[in-house]
């Protein structure tokens, strides 16, 4: 009796399916580790943030529990106390105080012009060979470590403010009490002076980032009205980016009331209050770098530690306000990007 034949290829479906069916779909695979890689990705990146929200929290606790003895002993008056004496328990911060204002508002005032003209040179008037070069080296400034900055002043910039830069001040504007008195080379105004070039990257890049966001439409239309570069630099370009160099600048100083290494080895370590910017002063970095190894008792430690939470304060304080500004002046490019 013939047999009917089988019909060709329906075995090998089969066959050939049943490895699929036990590996599972590929595709199925892939969408199921990328359903699962996600979410892993997504809470790494929000732990490694709070991360940083901790850190923060715990150095401003630690700060707090060690200066929590002088707070309670001077309160706020630790940063109007003018005596700074170990020996008695008697602890006054208002000579750090007044040294990192001063030498902070010396290196303001002499990084901010300079700053905003290598912005204005390199935005607006620099060729194009020469706005990579220049602007490398303005910002390798940055990378220089603070105590090569300390050893330069310290051989270099004292002896050339004691031998000319003082008395040329004293000349000329020594009817202000300001620029009286004698100068030995190390001082109020060398660590400004040595601030500034310290702050000087700060103001230069980021005000060059700021004036280059300017739109370009504002450029033309300006030279289309017939105002010549110059007065469309001042009066289009800087007022555009008046928020900008305004984050760059309370950026720059914050880095100047924070720094500690080049300015301990320039400004003489005095705790005193001068009329004059030629004597020897004090910051509030500077003191804790020099006496925290060597105090005794837990006052001592907590004047200390007390000065550093105040510093933390205000530079972080500070820090925040410049980004603040940065961040609304370059708004319109991010705008435009999107």
């Amino acid at each position: 009796m013939p047999t009917t034949p089988e019909p060709m290829g329906t075995a090998e479906p089969a066959v050939a399916n049943a490895p699929s069916t036990q590996r599972g779909n590929p595709r199925s695979l892939r969408r199921k580790s990328r359903r699962l890689g996600d979410p892993l990705f997504r809470g790494l990146c929000t732990a490694f943030a709070a991360g940083i929200v901790a850190l923060v929290a715990a150095m401003v606790l630690q700060l707090v529990q060690g200066s929590s003895l002088a707070l309670s002993r001077f309160g706020f008056g630790f940063l109007t106390g003018h005596t700074w004496d170990p020996v008695a328990g008697d602890f006054g911060a208002a000579t750090f105080v007044y040294g990192t204002l001063a030498t902070s508002v010396i290196a303001l005032a002499l990084a901010v012009p300079f700053g905003v003209g290598i912005a204005i040179f390199l935005s607006e008037l620099a060729p194009r060979k020469l706005r990579a070069p220049i602007g490398f080296l303005v910002e390798l400034l940055a990378a220089i470590p603070s105590v090569v900055y300390g050893l330069w002043g310290l051989f270099v910039l004292a002896p050339l403010v004691r031998a000319h830069i003082a008395p040329a001040l004293r000349h000329t504007l020594g009817f202000l009490p300001w620029f009286s008195g004698e100068s030995y080379g190390v001082g109020v105004l060398t660590a400004g002076m040595l601030l500034a070039i310290m702050v000087l990257p700060f103001v230069a890049a980021v005000s060059r980032d700021v004036l280059a966001s300017v739109p370009r439409e504002l450029r033309d239309a300006s030279l289309a009205l017939g105002a010549t570069q110059w007065e469309t630099i001042w009066r289009v370009v800087l007022p555009s980016g008046r928020a900008g160099i305004s984050g760059a600048t309370i950026l720059a100083l914050g880095r100047a009331l924070g720094e500690t290494m080049a300015v301990t080895m320039v400004i003489g370590n005095t705790p005193q209050i001068a009329r004059s910017l030629f004597a020897p002063g004090y910051t509030m970095s500077s003191v804790i770098a020099n006496e925290f190894a060597e105090a005794s008792g837990p006052l001592y430690l907590a004047a200390l530690t007390e000065i550093g939470l105040w510093l933390f304060i205000v530079t972080f304080t500070i820090n925040g306000a410049a980004r603040v500004l940065i961040w609304r002046a370059t708004l319109p490019v991010r705008a435009r990007a999107r």
